[in-house]
């Protein structure tokens, strides 16, 4: 007997919220950078990611920061288009309540070798009782929501490199032409950050130190964290994110190197991306880094923030730069008007610093145009603090020294620069993506540029220009409706 419309209707969306929170997943939540849900009053962040694509849905494995997370253990938020996650209340790998090697979690991978997937991941313990503070450890499972740790399994440090301290963030792909799972590590090796190369049978009952791949890049950070390898056309990749620094890559015409100048792909708000790709596109995910307290307007430097997900782009040359995620862009299509009737406005200063109020920012809003400028002087993106120029946070460009900076207090503190190359007369589009307090600054095909800022929603937002002539055009503010 068939059932009545109505009833089928409810019987069906019963059915669907019972198998959602049967499997320990939350309905999806929309935010283009998202936060885990609130652990009755404490917000929850995200910490390193371990991001895997399967069947049209992208995995992202994270180490949760506060809340209900145990010692940064392991938990997974899905999705299908960055657009929505959903959320999984448990979680996947928790660190070990009784003393043991995994008594904190670091980062690592998810690895599907034929039938079996693995989650390789840092045991890190500071107890004393133990040989390694850090070592390489792995847990199994036949599906990518249930993995159980597979005891007295792990790679420890290699003699070679002196110490037993730093050691971490397995990053691994199975190669099904060897039949092995090919691992980077970070290490430090003489005081001198290190990526390393390890060989892992598919049933991991052989491993093999293959050796030193890359080497700091800039000669002042301990480690170069959340290391990743792949390939985009004919070209093959290595990134990582030099502790307390930025993201680089490095290309090469071989899986592992030797590898090209590095290069940074976003200023230090954007940390410990990592790749991952559908049958398409390309993409890093990361985290957008957070002050300790949003009236903070000195730093902008605690461990975990929110979810960040940046598109890579391919230019001719081999060389990448990170743009917006396309799903995202095309949400913004409710135009806003500006203050100002004309889309085109051309500021010029000599000394002072001039404003020009152009808009009132939403909890979530693109802005995007044009500019050209003839000078040396500072100019950019002044956002409302405290209703007094001198309190003013600031996107500014400054082609004199040829640098993206985030700026607090009018500009007289800065959390955060990023180099850049510009040339005067040139004509630039830029495109500004803001929701709550995290924004990220592109420049089409040249640069991509993290920052966060408290307390500046619905208020006044400004173009300035010091010391300099600069024109915006085709200017356009646009909202999700």
């Amino acid at each position: 007997m068939k059932k009545p419309l109505l009833t089928l209707f409810f019987s069906l969306t019963l059915s669907l919220i019972f198998s959602v929170f049967a499997s320990g997943a939350e309905p999806a939540a929309a935010s283009f950078f998202f936060l885990p849900e609130k652990d009755g009053f404490v917000q929850p962040y995200i910490g390193d990611c371990m991001p895997y694509y399967e069947d049209g849905v992208y995995y992202i494995y994270y180490l949760k920061e506060g809340g209900d997370s145990y010692r940064h253990s392991i938990y997974l938020a899905t999705t299908t288009d960055f657009l929505t996650y959903t959320e999984y209340d448990e979680p996947i790998l928790e660190a070990s309540d009784t003393p043991a090697q995994d008594e904190w979690i670091g980062t690592g991978s998810v690895v599907k070798a034929e039938d079996t997937y693995y989650l390789f991941y840092t045991g890190h313990t500071d107890s004393d009782a133990f040989p390694c503070a850090e070592t390489i450890m792995a847990a199994k499972g036949t599906s990518l929501t249930s993995f159980q740790k597979i005891e007295g399994w792990e790679i420890t440090p290699d003699d070679s490199l002196n110490q037993k301290r730093d050691f971490r963030d397995p990053q691994g792909y199975y190669d099904e032409e060897t039949g092995t799972i090919i691992f980077t590590v970070t290490a430090s090796m003489d005081g001198v950050a290190r990526i390393l190369k390890y060989t892992v049978s598919k049933d991991l009952s052989q491993v093999t130190y293959d050796g030193i791949i890359f080497t700091d890049p800039i000669g002042k950070v301990y480690n170069l964290e959340c290391s990743d390898t792949f390939r985009i056309g004919d070209t093959w990749y290595l990134t990582c994110s030099a502790q307390d620094d930025v993201l680089w890559y490095a290309s090469s015409s071989e899986p592992y190197g030797p590898y090209s100048e590095p290069r940074h792909l976003d200023g230090p708000l954007f940390y410990a991306a990592k790749h991952v790709e559908n049958e398409e596109n390309s993409y890093m995910v990361g985290w957008a880094r957070r002050s300790g307290s949003e009236r903070d307007t000195r730093k902008v430097s605690e461990w975990a923030g929110n979810l960040l997900v940046q598109q890579i782009q391919q230019q001719p040359d081999g060389s990448l730069v990170l743009k917006p995620v396309e799903a995202i862009t095309d949400q913004y299509t409710q135009v806003c008007p500006l203050l100002e009737e004309d889309s085109e406005l051309i500021l010029t200063s000599q000394e002072e610093t001039v404003y020009n109020e152009l808009a009132v920012t939403k909890e979530s809003f693109l802005l995007e145009g044009n500019f050209q400028f003839e000078g040396e002087g500072d100019f950019g993106f002044a956002f409302d603090f405290k209703d007094g120029e001198e309190d003013y946070k600031l996107i500014t460009i400054s082609p004199q020294e040829q640098k993206l900076s985030l700026q607090f207090r009018g500009g007289s503190v800065t959390p955060a620069e990023e180099s850049i190359q510009l040339s005067d007369g040139e004509n630039y589009h830029f495109t500004y993506i803001q929701e709550d307090s995290v924004g990220v600054f592109y420049i089409e095909d040249l640069a991509a540029f993290t920052v966060r800022l408290y307390g500046v929603n619905d208020k006044s937002m400004f173009l300035f220009a010091r010391d300099n002539q600069v024109s915006f055009s085709d200017l356009a503010l646009y909202t999700i409706e």
